[in-house]
């Protein structure tokens, strides 16, 4: 079974021949590090699921980037709201590292429910799974302080660390690149 066989399977219960019929429509793809999956003000017309390697998700704003999201390693990555409505992605993706995928059109998206007749309830669910993380982070940036944010982060998510700029996660924080240096060589004296 592959990653993204193993993910499916365990995030939505999908077994057998249906699995078979979603796996056959992904195709391999890689990203050397600086390439882009997508560029903003283009129309994304692909899901990826991450095999290996980081993504990083984000916009130009005025005179800086801000980072909506690095994926990782069984996490899938895409401008949804350009991938359903055909709108120009606001969104850049780009390759942190070299990057290993699994990469399924739009158009082979859409036919997934043609070929798999139980799949509208398990793009439900996991649509549902988006937004509970999304909530999670937006109650996250209004609700706990600098430090609490980067604590929570860091323990639910060590590895991006050691192997992402830190300014994209101070980014992705809601953090001035001194505000995170500042929390994070407190927090490192904590945990030393």
């Amino acid at each position: 079974m592959t990653e993204l066989e193993q993910y499916v399977h365990a995030n939505f219960d999908v077994i057998g021949e249906d699995m078979s019929k979603i796996a056959s429509l992904f195709k391999p793809a890689a990203l050397r590090k600086g390439d882009y999956f997508l560029k903003s003000d283009t129309s994304c017309n692909k899901v990826c699921f991450i095999q290996s390697g980081f993504l990083r998700m984000y916009a130009s704003v005025e005179d800086k980037e801000v980072t909506q999201w690095v994926g990782s390693k069984g996490y899938f990555i895409a401008d949804m709201a350009s991938l359903t409505f055909g709108t120009p992605s606001r969104w850049n993706i780009q390759a942190l590292t070299d990057t290993e995928l699994q990469t399924i059109h739009k158009d082979d998206y859409n036919r997934i429910a043609e070929i798999v007749p139980k799949w509208p309830e398990i793009e439900k669910q996991f649509i549902v799974k988006c937004f509970i993380m999304m909530e999670n982070r937006i109650f996250a940036h209004l609700s706990m302080p600098a430090e609490e944010r980067y604590s929570s982060f860091y323990n639910q998510n060590k590895e991006l660390f050691s192997q992402v700029p830190l300014q994209y996660i101070a980014s992705m924080l809601g953090m001035t690149p001194e505000t995170f240096s500042r929390i994070r060589k407190k927090h490192n004296s904590w945990t030393s």
